[in-house]
C-alpha cells in the first residue's frame, strides 16, 4: 500500500485530477492518501470529493485529512509527495504582485514563473517548501516529491540544491507542446516523433517529424501566414527568429523576453494579441465559479473520474510496476545540457521505473537557444540564491537581471519596486538583510 501526500489538498479540483488518476491505476487503488492544507474548509470539501471518488472508482484507498499544522503526521512514511501550495493565494499575495509592479509601469500576463511576480512568488513559496523538506528528511527519507507548483525552475531548483529530498517538478507544457503546434496549424498529429530539451516554460522543441519526414519547414510557412499568427503570435516570433518553437503559451512566453510588453511601444500588444493581467482575470472567474463547484464535489451523487493525460500516476505507476514511463521532468543540470550552467534547474527527458528518475543526456542546445534560456536562468539562479541567504540585495539583482523588467525600469526604480513589493509581502516573506 503505498502512501501520498498531497500538500496543497485545498486545490481541490488538481487534487481529484492526480489522485482521482491514481485511484484508477491497479497498482495505486489501495494507496494511504494524506491531504494537507493550510484551510479548513477547502481541506473538509476535497476530503470530502476524494472519499466519494473512490467509492465510485471502487477504489480501496485510505482517505485522511491533515491542516499544516500537522504536516509531520502526514508525511510520515510518505513514499510520494505531490506538492501543489500556493503561498499567499489569490488575495493578497498575487494581488500584490501584479498591483505594485503596475504603479511603476511593468505590465504583466500571468507573473507565476519569471519576472517579478515569478521573483516574488518563488520567494514568497521556497521558505514554506523547505520546512516541509525538512519533515520529510525526517519522517519519509525515501519519499519522492513530485513538485507541481510555480514557479516551477526556482522552486524545484531550490529543493534540489538545498535539501536531500528527491524532487522532480513537473509540467505539462512538454507533454502538450508538439499535438498543439500541429492542431493549431490544421497538420495531422498522428505518429508525431519529438525532442524537447531547455528550461520550464521554455523547452525548445528541437525536432518534430511525423511518419519520419521533419515538420519544421511546413510549420515555419504556415506560422508566418495571417490565419495561423494571430494564433500564437509570440511563439511563432521567437521561432522566427531563434529557429525553434517554445513550449509554453505566448502569453507565458510574451514576460520572458524583453520585446513585446513595452510601455514605449504599446502597438505591441495589439500586434502581438497579449492578454495583459491574464491571470488575475482567471483567478476571478474561478473564484466566482467556486461555489457552484463545491456544491457539485460535496454532493452525494458519485463523481467519476477518467483518468488524465497529467504525469503523476503514470510515475508513480513505473516505480511501483516497474514498467518505464518516459516523461519531461525539470532535475538538477548535471552535464545533461551542456552550454547550460551545470547546477541549473533543466527540463529533460527522464524515465521512471522501479530505480527511480533517470533524467536523460541531451547536449548542446542550439546556441542562440541557449543564450536566450540562459538570461532566463540568470534570473532563478539569483532568486534562489537570495532566497537561501536571505540577502535583500541578491532580491534586486534577480529583477535587475530580469528581461522584461531590466527593459521597461531603471534601477533605482527596481530597487524601490523591490522595497515596496518586499514591504507589502509581509509575513509572507521571512526578514531579508
Amino acid at each position: 500500500m503505498p502512501k501520498i501526500c498531497f500538500l496543497g489538498a485545498g486545490s481541490t479540483v488538481f487534487a481529484k485530477n492526480v489522485l482521482g488518476d491514481c485511484l484508477n491505476v491497479e497498482s495505486l487503488r489501495d494507496a494511504h492518501i494524506s491531504l494537507v492544507d493550510i484551510d479548513a474548509e477547502r481541506l473538509r470539501v476535497s476530503e470530502i470529493m476524494m472519499n466519494n471518488v473512490n467509492r465510485t472508482l471502487g477504489a480501496n484507498a485510505v482517505i485522511e485529512a491533515h491542516l499544516a499544522a500537522d504536516a509531520s503526521k502526514a508525511l510520515t512514511g510518505a513514499d510520494y509527495v505531490v506538492n501543489a501550495i500556493q503561498v499567499g493565494g489569490y488575495e493578497p499575495a498575487t494581488v500584490i504582485d501584479f498591483e505594485i509592479p503596475k504603479k511603476y509601469g511593468l505590465r504583466q500576463t500571468i507573473a507565476d514563473t519569471l519576472g517579478i511576480g515569478g521573483i516574488f512568488r518563488g520567494l514568497r513559496t521556497i521558505p514554506v517548501m523547505l520546512d516541509y523538506c525538512r519533515i520529510i528528511e525526517e519522517v519519509a527519507p525515501n519519499a519522492l516529491m513530485l513538485n507541481y507548483t510555480n514557479p516551477m525552475g526556482i522552486l524545484t531548483g531550490a529543493i534540489q540544491k538545498a535539501t536531500d529530498v528527491r524532487t522532480v517538478g513537473l509540467c505539462h507544457s512538454v507533454q502538450a507542446c508538439a499535438h498543439h503546434l500541429c492542431a493549431e496549424l490544421d497538420l495531422p498529429t498522428d505518429d508525431l516523433q519529438w525532442r524537447i530539451a531547455g528550461i520550464n516554460h521554455q523547452g525548445w522543441l528541437l525536432e518534430i517529424t511525423r511518419h519520419g519526414e521533419d515538420l519544421y519547414p511546413e510549420i515555419k510557412r504556415r506560422a508566418e501566414l495571417p490565419e495561423y499568427k494571430k494564433k500564437d503570435a509570440v511563439r511563432f516570433e521567437l521561432m522566427k527568429w531563434f529557429g525553434h518553437y517554445v513550449t509554453e503559451s505566448s502569453e507565458h512566453c510574451s514576460e520572458y523576453v524583453p520585446w513585446f510588453i513595452k510601455n514605449r511601444a504599446p502597438e505591441l500588444i495589439e500586434r502581438f494579441h497579449i492578454p495583459l493581467d491574464e491571470y488575475p482575470r482567471r483567478c476571478e472567474a474561478q473564484i466566482k465559479g467556486w461555489a457552484d463547484l463545491e456544491k457539485s464535489l460535496t454532493s452525494d451523487e458519485p463523481l467519476e473520474h477518467k483518468r488524465s493525460g497529467e504525469y503523476a500516476s503514470y510515475i508513480l505507476d513505473a516505480i511501483e510496476t516497474g514498467k518505464p514511463f518516459t516523461f519531461g521532468g525539470n532535475v538538477l543540470n548535471t552535464g545533461l545540457i551542456t552550454n547550460l550552467p551545470n547546477g541549473c534547474c533543466v527540463e529533460v527527458m527522464c524515465v521512471a521505473d522501479r530505480s527511480g528518475i533517470t533524467p536523460t543526456f541531451v547536449g548542446d542546445l542550439p546556441p542562440q537557444c541557449a543564450s536566450l534560456t540562459r538570461t532566463n536562468v540568470n534570473v532563478q539562479e539569483m532568486t534562489i540564491a537570495a532566497a537561501l541567504t536571505q540577502r535583500k540585495d541578491h532580491i534586486y539583482r534577480a529583477a535587475m537581471l530580469d528581461p522584461h523588467t531590466a527593459a521597461e525600469l531603471t534601477i533605482d526604480e527596481i530597487v524601490a519596486m523591490c522595497d515596496e513589493l518586499i514591504e507589502a509581502h509581509g509575513d509572507f516573506m521571512p526578514a531579508y538583510h
